[in-house]
């Protein structure tokens, strides 16, 4: 039998997909195992605020330029791929396909010794959705290359910040009474995050030729209603009904999770139709190339636990969100010469520090609000919503500090100068392309506070749309540039009740 090395050697490897949910996550924990890291990302922008990033090699490159990729796997042992698109359209499963060859190609030609790809747990002899016959057919290209591989096939992933478990959450939490396609019948063997991350690290170690598919589970089934029911009783939750009603209807039960969860339309379909059939372990194999973590495989209702846990701490690592593409950045000011622009400025002098300001800008968004109307907020991120839009309800990955490209809610952060400015890209639906900008600057003895909304519109449309929402600006940017600075001076004055004796 073929296992894991007692005494494990260090590996250089290449993790694609470094700035998506595992891969991010993936990343530090081949570090804390002794292996050196190289990571291939199309914008190195997007790792620049990751605790790993002065630990690791970053290449620049696409997965679709062959010569590029065989530069970067030069002298690489193992080659982890964890790329998979969630967009859709003609030709999806060629390119995702093709992309896959050509990093075949490479790693053979780089004198790759392993590729390791996580794709997705299906039955077998069924007609798969889009999306999970492409991740089959790429797990397919890796075992037929003339590189070792081994495709470990995976259900619902249940960690804080996954889409499997936002889905989840947000579903059980939004109705005690839930009518609901038939495929929440359907059984389910889910994974906590955690384990997917223990057996791709141990993959690096195992010895000799593999070349197979590994299915990975918590050896735990229930049906997605049951998930549903279970996550409520652990989230304390009152009992939640869940019907299942005797169509399939993955579109339409697709729309519904987009408006109802964070996830957008373009993602929640093809997770939907993920669902539409059985998805549990066919065997156990795996056991006998690499045991189990101490203490055994993670029960569905203790990684529940554990997110729940994470997220109320503040201490998610990665979310499927910040794997978004990268920003598109906002024109210096001499290049809108020319071009139409629309600026809604706000500024507002205080008497309070600026550090405290700042404190309450790095904090905007997700459960601490936009500091102004909070109804009126929420009819435009359900407008989005309904458009197929980001909405309001993706959040933020910590209450309290953002880092370059995560999202807060509909935007991504474009630019931290910490202290002093924060940029925030629209990813809304909208005519144009838009961004906000809260900034902070010592004055006298208090501080002057800047609010910047900015948009860029494309053609007529454009142009109606900001006379569109003009009225709604009037109301929120003037409250939410005093509600700030508000905010900011009952902060300092907090912080200076303790020193009054």
């Amino acid at each position: 039998m073929t296992g894991i090395n007692a005494q494990p050697s260090q590996k250089t490897v290449l993790v694609t997909g470094a700035t998506g949910y595992i891969g991010g996550r993936l990343v530090p924990r081949l570090l804390e195992a002794g292996h050196t890291v190289k990571v291939l990302v199309r914008s190195p922008d997007k790792v620049a605020g990751v605790p790993w990033r002065d630990k690791v090699d970053v290449v620049e490159g696409s997965l679709d330029d062959g010569d590029k990729l065989r530069d970067a796997l030069a002298g690489v042992d193992i080659f982890y791929y964890l790329v998979h698109s969630m967009a859709a359209g003609a030709g999806f499963e060629a390119k995702e396909e093709a992309m896959a060859r050509t990093a075949a190609d490479a790693a053979a030609a780089a004198g790759v010794d392993r590729i390791v790809y996580l794709g997705g747990l299906h039955p077998q002899g069924v007609q798969l959705s889009t999306h999970m016959r492409s991740r089959e057919a790429v797990g397919k290209v890796f075992l037929d290359c003339p590189v070792d591989a081994i495709v470990f096939q995976a259900g619902v992933v249940i960690g804080s910040g996954s889409a499997s478990f936002e889905m989840i959450r947000h579903l059980s939490e939004t109705l005690p009474l839930m009518p609901a396609p038939s495929w929440v019948r359907n059984r389910i063997e889910a994974i906590a995050v955690r384990d997917v991350l223990y057996y791709l690290v141990a993959a690096a170690s195992l010895a000799g030729s593999i070349n197979r598919t590994f299915d990975i589970g918590c050896r735990q089934v229930l049906t997605y209603a049951g998930m549903m029911k279970e996550y409520a009783a652990e989230a304390g939750l009152p009992y939640r009904v869940v019907l299942a009603l005797p169509v399939p209807a993955p579109k339409l039960a697709g729309l519904w999770v987009a408006l109802t969860t964070p996830i957008p339309l373009s993602m929640a379909v093809p997770l939907v139709q993920s669902l539409q059939h059985d998805a549990v372990s066919d065997d156990h194999d795996i056991d006998r190339y690499i045991p189990q973590p101490d203490g055994g495989l993670t029960p569905y209702r203790t990684a529940v636990a554990l997110a729940l846990g994470k997220e109320r701490d503040g201490q998610v690592e990665t979310t499927w969100a910040n794997a978004g593409a990268a920003s598109d950045p906002l024109p210096s000011d001499p290049d809108w010469a020319g071009h139409k622009v629309y600026i809604d400025e706000r500024t507002f002098h205080g008497n309070v520090d600026p550090g405290h300001v700042w404190t309450v800008i790095e904090g905007i968004g997700g459960r601490n609000g936009w500091y102004s109307l909070p109804l009126a907020w929420q009819v435009r991120g359900w407008l989005d919503k309904l458009t197929g839009g980001a909405g309001l309800l993706r959040g933020r990955r910590h209450p309290h500090s953002l880092a370059h490209g995560e999202v807060v809610d509909w935007w991504r952060v474009e630019r931290i100068d910490r202290g002093k400015l924060l940029r925030l890209r629209a990813e809304m639906r909208a005519p144009g392309r838009a961004w906000l900008e809260l900034s902070v600057e010592p004055d006298g003895t208090g501080s002057r506070y800047r609010q910047r909304a900015i948009f860029f519109p494309k053609g007529l449309s454009g142009r109606l749309y900001w006379l569109a929402v003009l009225p709604f600006h009037s109301l929120i940017f003037p409250a939410m540039a005093r509600n700030i600075t508000a905010a900011a001076q009952k902060l300092a004055d907090a912080d200076r009740a303790p020193m009054t004796p």
